[in-house]
């Protein structure tokens, strides 16, 4: 059963609104003003507020405005129930970040729809999208429900490249988000003296540029490909569509794309004060999670672009992938590389 929060000074308007959304199965949760609403939003976790404007103690932007700062309760769905029915206080109350605004007298169908779409809304949110061309896919259908963005991917665009182009360069303007549906490509940075340090080896699902995107500024890397792929391009103007428009879509997407940067910043933090075996069985074991398909499948690299991603020379990389070997760590066959021992390789690792 869903918890909503009423926030309401006036003693009959609460005990009224309480009945109706208590006979339509919502568990309600009730508060006399301002603050006591606050401090109840914050001790029961409820999944949708209803708050009047004009109450004592603390007025419905305050309470809105204190919530909105609180990381627990920010991402609840919140809707304003005031007798306040000018065009400038609705603004107003928008402005101030709600989900909804009714005025009073309200009629209850129009209260128990405008709950209902945003508890359905804030479901989309909390939902864990797969980092996959299907997850995106479905992200990009729940997108649509919630706003009728119909044109938000049509003009998607899928290629074909071979091994070895160049998706972009260091320095490049990027004009659209690219995401990988088949294949492999790296990303790199190539410092004054032309030598390259791999920043990254991205699989199907992953996404290729977005930071350079959101802030609206160069590629800070360059991207080739590995293995021939297929990309698909969401132009800048839907990708920005997607964020501007819906509050919901943009904190999802974010949080979509932020998961890659949160494992990009650990995989840094390892490699830049590991030794060298522990850098070269950290490498191993993301590039074994995050792209092998099954048990005892290969790893099909060269030890150019491994060494590249270890951020040590290319000799050093063969010599500790010989003792790897000779540890009975990982198998090393027509230059594929298996992982035979996968908890020693994790020990080696930390």
């Amino acid at each position: 059963m869903k918890k909503i929060l009423l926030i309401e000074d006036n003693p009959e308007m609460r005990e009224n609104t309480s009945e109706i959304l208590e006979l339509s199965n919502y568990d309600v949760i009730t508060a006399e003003n301002g603050k006591v609403g606050v401090e109840r939003a914050r001790t029961t976790n409820p999944d949708l507020i209803i708050c009047d404007i004009m109450m004592p103690e603390l007025d419905g932007y305050g309470v809105l405005f204190a919530l909105s700062k609180d990381p627990n309760t920010a991402s609840i769905p919140f809707i304003f129930l005031t007798a306040k029915a000018e065009k400038s206080d609705f603004r107003k109350g928008m402005s101030h970040g709600a989900d909804d605004y009714i005025s009073k007298p309200f009629d209850d169908v129009e209260l128990l729809d405008a709950i209902e779409s945003r508890l359905k809304k804030s479901d989309i949110v909390k939902k864990r999208y797969e980092q996959s061309a299907d997850g995106f896919d479905s992200f990009i259908s729940d997108a649509r429900g919630m706003n009728n963005l119909e044109k938000l991917s049509e003009n998607r665009k899928s290629r074909s490249y071979k091994k070895k182009s160049v998706l972009f360069y260091e320095g490049d303007h990027p004009n659209a988000l690219l995401q990988i549906v088949s294949g492999k490509v790296k990303t790199y940075k190539t410092n004054e003296d032309g030598k390259e340090y791999i920043t990254g080896i991205h699989g199907p699902g992953d996404f290729l540029g977005y930071v350079a995107l959101l802030k609206d500024v160069p590629y800070p890397e360059s991207a080739m490909v590995l293995e021939e792929c297929e990309i698909t391009m969401i132009p800048k103007e839907d990708f920005f569509s997607l964020i501007h428009n819906n509050r919901d879509v943009s904190h999802s997407f974010i949080k979509l794309l932020t998961r890659e940067v949160i494992e990009q910043e650990e995989k840094l933090l390892k490699l830049a004060y590991g030794s060298v075996r522990q850098r070269v069985a950290e490498v191993l074991l993301q590039l074994d999670k995050r792209y092998q398909q099954g048990p005892n499948e290969r790893m099909s690299i060269t030890r150019d672009d491994l060494a590249k991603i270890v951020g040590t020379a290319k000799e050093t990389l063969i010599r500790t992938l010989s003792d790897f070997k000779d540890e009975r760590l990982i198998e090393i066959k027509d230059k594929n590389i298996t992982i035979i021992d996968l908890a020693k390789l994790e020990r080696l690792s930390h």
